[in-house]
């Protein structure tokens, strides 16, 4: 069995960039191109273009797709209407969080699950397993797609320079049918980044034309090529979650702190949900730790699994999920999950134990950068 990384349709277009490329859940892809803290800032202020073909699609078609997503996956996927996403997650028995998704309805029997690169073996093997007795299909659909992004504040202003698509018309977790740069697309108004943008499902051989397109069409917005590595600060930045690090399978929604997007009041049976009901009432009885932002008083960078300590005696009360140098706020910052008696903003005594040192830390809300509107 091979053990090369697979390579995105845009693995030359990378490489004659000069970008530095790493293994990322199987893949060869684009760490960064040139300085990762300027890719951030080309994204908050202006545009920056990322290849996520790593990105796992799998299309669920038939009568009773909605009826079976419901079941598979904690939401409601029955509300969904057509042209619109809903963030969701898919769980074990046991209601550990196997990923969370994406959930597109294309059509009217027609739906695009998108997982994380790393687990989409997972979820296609749970959806396939799951669907007997459901007059539907589950099909991978990993080789069909390459998937553009474009995000910041410019990111409409470069698009339309590509597309007649309705932009304006088109809303937050809304993806539509359309072409970009003469080719076909669905354009989704999505995107990983606490930034408004779009991301762009196309077929594999015309990557390269768009990404040429886009970068054309972004020159006068300041659009940059953008890395694994940005994408990382500035999700960190808006407070969402990667899985692997803030959600595993050791955890429920509950415990995560996204009990809100199951929803035990749908139609019928789910998968996992006598699990999380259980789930669902000790955390209302007895709360599980939170997960909160922490923002360093100092310069040292806490990283995934440092453990969190209060007090004098350094007692262990959470552990660090992510952190990195944040550089919009032009300090080290972190996700952690605490014990909810230290979670409140402004908490005093919290530090992070940074190989041996107590590094203080402010506790602050979640999440660290929001956009003006």
């Amino acid at each position: 069995m091979s053990t090369a990384p697979r390579l995105t349709p845009l693995d030359a277009t990378h490489r004659s960039l000069g970008a530095t490329m790493t293994d990322f859940a199987g893949w060869d892809m684009p760490l960064r191109y040139a300085s990762e803290r300027d890719e951030h800032n080309a994204v908050r202020t202006r545009a920056g273009l990322f290849d996520l073909s790593h990105m796992g699609e799998i299309a669920v078609t038939g009568p009773q797709a909605a009826a079976f997503l419901s079941y598979a996956l904690v939401g409601n996927i029955a509300t969904v209407g057509t042209g619109r996403a809903r963030y969701t997650m898919i769980v074990a028995e046991d209601g550990g969080i196997l990923d969370d998704l994406i959930v597109y309805r294309l059509g009217e029997n027609t739906y695009m699950v998108v997982a994380n690169a790393g687990n989409a073996q997972v979820v296609l093997d749970a959806l396939t397993e799951r669907v007997g007795g459901f007059d539907a299909e589950v099909r991978d659909d990993r080789d069909a797609y390459a998937l553009l992004a474009v995000q910041g504040p410019e990111s409409s202003a470069v698009l339309k320079a590509v597309t007649d698509a309705d932009l304006d018309g088109l809303k937050y977790y809304a993806g539509l049918p359309g072409t970009v740069a003469g080719v076909p697309a669905l354009i989704a108004r999505t995107g990983y980044t606490g930034e408004d943008g779009f991301e762009l499902f196309a077929a594999p051989e015309h990557a390269e034309g768009l990404w040429k397109a886009l970068t054309e069409a972004g020159a006068p917005h300041g659009l940059v090529p953008c890395g694994l590595s940005c994408r990382d600060t500035l999700r960190l930045e808006a407070g969402m979650p990667l899985y692997g690090h803030e959600l595993t399978s050791a955890l429920t929604p509950f415990d995560a702190g996204f009990g809100r997007v199951v929803k035990f009041e749908k139609e019928g049976d789910f998968v996992g949900r006598e699990a999380l009901r259980a789930a669902a009432d000790r955390a209302a009885s007895t709360p599980p730790r939170k997960l909160v932002g922490l923002v360093a008083r100092g310069r040292r960078v806490p990283r995934a699994g440092y453990p969190v300590v209060a007090g004098a005696d350094g007692q262990v009360v959470g552990e660090v999920t992510s952190g990195a140098p944040s550089p919009t706020l032009g300090k080290p910052i972190a996700m952690a999950y605490v014990d909810p008696a230290y979670a409140e903003p402004g908490t005093e005594g919290v530090a992070v134990d940074i190989r041996g040192t107590h590094e203080p830390y402010e506790v602050v809300a979640l999440p660290f950068y929001k956009r003006e509107k």
